[in-house]
């Protein structure tokens, strides 16, 4: 399989590749793929780290990840990053189903990994950022003593595992996606045909690198291209404005939490992003409102994108002309991938149907770590059912109606909490809406809406229920409203939903 970071620094081994803002260093093409190289010869050398073997590392973002995600691909060894926002007990799990030979445990993070010490089987730590743990050697002393030429490769299939990355786990225990070669290089070509990127593009990274987005949105497509990555060790509103500016940066990935923070921002009126091409929000659905907000307040091109763990994180693309015509929807399909609506017995629903998203193509993934019931219920004869729930309408666009699961049927009709949700995050005081089930003996269930108002702003559950009439049909207006301060959220923007049911629904008896 094709080394991407190798072959760039060998087609342009001076431009620019990354700047750490940590470190405040600014690394070549060839500087980044020495880096990858020392990383991949001590780990072979010192840790016998070899194809298949699992290593992890549970830290902040830092540069540690670009030299592990590029340095184990050159052994054909698999990354398996944690969730650092999970608890130990939680991240116990996930070791123990992936057993890393070789975890990597950042400063801040100590703590954590010696709660989990005596019930995980790790068989080397390494320290990282002057994490201070008994008989760990220093990734940093490691990685300067190693030598910086290119490992022997050994052979590596296009099916062979590069990273294992834990699914957030909202339906059960988490799965472990795994991402072979051919996904990260298929996703990195898809976005660069698709996006349009080039170069000339620059994009920061302010997501966590613990997940899919901060790895393969912009890092991978961006090194096939030739482009640039600035590194941000963590998200703060108005550093990362003032980031996206000083370094010109063209390109940039968001979740609606975060364009919604940005704008709050004291330095949001001030900032110019003439420099940018687009921005895009992942993750979790977009207010169509908060679109139009952002292109009416600055002018600027933003998307609404859509992608899984296992089937890539860049799915649909759309022109710069139609994400404003087109808001709402998450666009068409990539280049290189098939994509069909389906109903519960697998046949194409109807043009302005709902049914449930399936995809294949190379970009997709080898299945669920050490799972194969899982595997099977999601890969059918190469398409992977997503589990989210569609539509298409004549022109050839998608809109997203939320997960298959994450519906309640009130009266023998399917209610989709996304397209609820999206009504109630139209009303100029509500800044977020959950909808979850609530038990009924009428209708079997009803739905429940969790609101969080705007800061300074508030609105009646009875205001909010009549703001629904006309614009939802009767029977998907929920029959009940509560207001919270703010709703519980997982790293990429999602509603934590099961939080919700426990304390609304279960703890209300």
């Amino acid at each position: 399989m094709l080394d991407i970071l190798a072959t760039r620094a060998r087609l342009t081994p001076n431009r620019e590749a990354l700047f750490d803002t940590t470190s405040e260093v600014r690394y070549t093409f060839a500087q980044i793929n020495e880096r990858a190289s020392r990383a991949a010869n001590f780990l072979r050398e010192k840790y016998k780290i070899e194809k298949g073997d699992r290593v992890s590392i549970l830290a902040h973002n830092n540069i540690a990840y670009v030299d592990l995600l590029f340095g184990l691909g050159k052994l054909g060894a698999i990354l398996a990053p944690l969730n650092w926002r999970l608890t130990s007990r939680e991240l116990m799990y996930i070791v123990n189903d992936c057993q890393p030979k070789l975890m990597i445990v950042g400063s801040d993070f100590v703590p954590v990994y010696e709660e989990m010490r005596g019930e995980i089987c790790v068989e080397y730590v390494i320290s990282v950022e002057g994490a201070n743990i008994e008989g760990a050697e220093s990734y940093e002393i490691l990685l300067d003593q190693a030598p910086s030429s290119e490992p022997t490769r050994p052979a590596i299939a296009e099916d062979d595992a590069w990273c294992i990355l834990y699914t957030s786990g909202t339906t059960g225990r988490p799965k472990g996606a795994v991402l072979p070669h051919r996904q990260v290089l298929w996703n990195a070509i898809n976005t660069v045909v698709s996006w349009g990127l080039s170069e000339k593009d620059v994009s920061p990274i302010l997501t966590p690198m613990f997940h899919s987005g901060g790895l393969f949105v912009f890092l991978v497509p961006l090194f096939y291209a030739g482009g640039q990555i600035v590194l941000a060790r963590n998200f703060d509103a108005d550093a990362s404005l003032d980031l996206i500016v000083k370094e010109k940066c063209t390109v940039i990935l968001g979740v609606p939490t975060l364009f919604q923070v940005w704008m709050n921002s004291p330095k949001f009126a001030e900032t110019d992003f003439s420099h940018v091409h687009f921005f895009i929000s992942g993750g979790a659905p977009c207010p169509p409102s908060l679109i139009e907000a952002w292109s009416k307040a600055k002018g600027v091109t933003m998307r609404q994108g859509y992608g899984l763990t296992e089937v890539g994180v860049n799915c649909f693309s759309m022109t710069d002309e139609d994400a404003l015509r087109k808001r709402g929807s998450v666009g068409k399909p990539i280049f290189h991938s098939e994509m069909r609506l389906v109903n519960a017995d697998g046949n194409d629903v109807a043009v302005g149907d709902t049914g449930e998203l399936i995809i294949k193509g190379p970009h997709v993934c080898a299945g669920y770590w050490n799972n194969p019931e899982a595997t099977a219920q999601s890969l059918k004869d190469g398409w992977f059912h997503t589990g989210d729930m569609a539509r298409q309408d004549e022109e050839g666009y998608f809109y997203i109606a939320g997960r298959f699961k994450d519906m309640i049927i009130s009266g023998g009709e399917n209610v989709y909490a996304a397209e609820v949700e999206a009504v109630f995050r139209e009303h100029d005081a509500v800044a977020d809406a959950a909808l979850i089930g609530q038990p009924d003996e009428k209708w079997g269930e009803v739905g429940l809406v969790i609101v969080a108002c705007k800061p300074n702003q508030s609105a009646s559950a009875q205001e909010l229920l009549q703001f629904c009439q006309g614009r939802l049909a009767k029977y998907k207006i929920p029959k009940r409203v509560e207001f919270v301060e703010s709703l519980p959220y997982s790293p990429y923007g999602k509603v934590i939903k099961a939080e919700l049911r426990k304390q609304w629904i279960v703890g209300s008896g």
